[in-house]
């Protein structure tokens, strides 16, 4: 969302002339990809760097987590790996790794969309460690390279496009880790309702937390309107419920009642009232 740099801290140069540097807002989501709900927001500047979003996470062990190459964070993976946490992400392009061993390799053939190389590789990260004698108050912290263990699988869409995933679980098979990261794209329809259905394209106040107050309303009603369809139960479309309930919203109906009974439209009348007559009509006067 751009807005400007005097409300929210963006990204950019300052642009010449008497133009204003553009601000920007980033509404980092957790989805539930099973219930496609939220669970967790964080609405941040757009300085802030995705990876960061990563620590405000609490996540169970045992939990499988997938998100997008701009969340690559290896000192983060590792504390996942210690507690416990399964996840699965694409790896940046211009990552360094070391190449272990390579575990599964075939040549596909043409149109073939299939896990094509799977290899054990290791990947460097740095982490500040606490050292000093026991009974001192003041501990200093050093920086030290540490080493993550990982998976890499490579992979080849229908579309002939390869991707590279890397993941810390060694019990699941490779297909399921190219199907996990598939199922990262709920978040970006999730978005896309958001933005279709939504009025973020007009904030009605220019202050921070006036902004904020919009966007966290905005989310609320997105939860309220899915819990409606699913308890109407209803094969109507996001965007059909929303436009119901926004012509309805102050009429003393029942919500559920006016999904599964309501239409967005009216059919089309076959006869016209002001038909003209036809010569045979003509012909009986």
């Amino acid at each position: 969302m751009t807005l400007f740099s005097d409300v929210m801290k963006g990204v950019g140069r300052n642009p010449k002339g008497d133009g204003k540097k553009k601000g920007g807002l980033k509404v980092h989501m957790l989805t539930d990809v099973h219930a496609d709900t939220p669970r967790f927001v964080k609405i941040s500047e757009a300085k802030m760097h995705d990876k960061n979003f990563l620590q405000y996470l609490n996540l169970s062990e045992g939990s499988m987590v997938v998100f997008d190459k701009a969340y690559n964070y290896y000192l983060q993976f590792a504390k996942w790996t210690r507690q416990g946490v399964n996840f699965v992400c694409r790896l940046k392009d211009n990552a360094r790794y070391e190449v272990q061993e390579v575990l599964h390799e075939k040549k596909l053939e043409k149109g073939e969309h299939a896990v094509y190389k799977v290899e054990h590789i290791h990947v460097q990260y740095i982490e500040k460690v606490e050292t000093g004698t026991e009974g001192k108050k003041k501990r200093k912290k050093v920086r030290q390279t540490r080493t993550l263990c990982l998976r890499l699988v490579w992979y080849r869409d229908e579309q002939g496009r390869k991707y590279k995933f890397i993941t810390n679980n060694w019990e699941i098979t490779d297909e399921e880790v190219a199907l996990i990261y598939k199922n990262r794209w709920s978040i970006e329809t999730g978005f896309k309702k958001l933005k279709q259905n939504f009025q973020l394209t007009y904030f009605y106040s220019d202050t921070e937390n006036g902004i904020k107050t919009q966007v966290w309303c905005t989310l609320i009603a997105y939860l309220l309107l899915q819990v409606i369809q699913t308890k109407s139960e209803s094969e109507k479309a996001f965007s059909t419920i929303a436009a119901l309930l926004r012509m309805h919203l102050i009429s003393h109906l029942d919500l559920t009642w006016v999904v599964t009974e309501g239409r967005r439209t009216y059919p089309r009348r076959l006869k016209s009232r002001n038909k003209s007559p036809t010569a045979a009509q003509l012909s009986l006067f």
